[in-house]
């Protein structure tokens, strides 16, 4: 099993990369695992508590059931992925079934600050993209799906999301195996990954 960690800021291209090396593997030999599922249970809070948790902290992640579920896929067991909702603010009552395969990819932008998760990827890759273009992908991916309104996407911008990206997620680019500009559709770079890919597996 190969197991490949995805990371970089909020907007930066994350899910298009995931994508492309997706669409370069056969479809039973890839699973993909979102941080974003291993938020918190914040079933004990109320809604307004909810909506003011920090959810880009390293606290806001269960690093534990991460690490737990990975290492359980490594030994050729199913897990059951958790389903997050980003309009209540907590994990749904529903799971993802998720299968061992030979390649798991583990995208969030939090993923590379723990230490013991950065161990289990055989290729830890950063997907960097200009603040300010990152800024507009999360402003229309907010308001189009999450329900958000302007204001309160560039107020949690000020003050939680840029803070919060300086202090943990962009040095974490110095774990990183191979940084990927996001700009525009890089070819280059995931054809070196699918190659790195298929070298390990054979």
């Amino acid at each position: 099993m190969l197991i490949i960690g995805i990371a970089g800021g909020t907007g930066s291209g994350k899910t298009t990369v995931v994508d492309q090396i997706v669409e370069e593997l056969p479809k039973d030999e890839v699973c993909v695992i979102s941080q974003d599922s291993y938020y918190h249970d914040t079933s004990h809070l109320s809604y307004a508590e909810r909506v003011k948790i920090n959810f880009d902290h390293p606290k806001a992640i269960d690093f534990e059931l991460l690490v737990k579920h990975l290492k359980e896929l490594r030994k050729g067991k199913t897990i059951d992925q958790p389903i997050y909702s980003f309009v209540e603010h907590n994990r749904t009552k529903e799971t993802l079934k998720t299968y061992p395969k030979k390649v798991v990819i583990v995208e969030g932008i939090l993923i590379l600050t723990h230490p013991e998760i950065r161990e289990m990827f055989d290729i830890k890759l950063f997907v960097h993209a200009d603040s300010d273009e990152r800024l507009i992908r999360r402003l229309k991916r907010d308001i189009t799906e999450r329900g958000r309104d302007l204001k309160e996407v560039l107020n949690r911008y000020q003050s939680t999301l840029k803070p919060m990206h300086q202090q943990f997620i962009e040095p974490t680019k110095e774990y990183a195996d191979i940084i990927i500009p996001t700009n525009r559709y890089n070819t280059v770079a995931v054809k070196l990954i699918r190659n790195i890919i298929h070298q390990r597996l054979s």
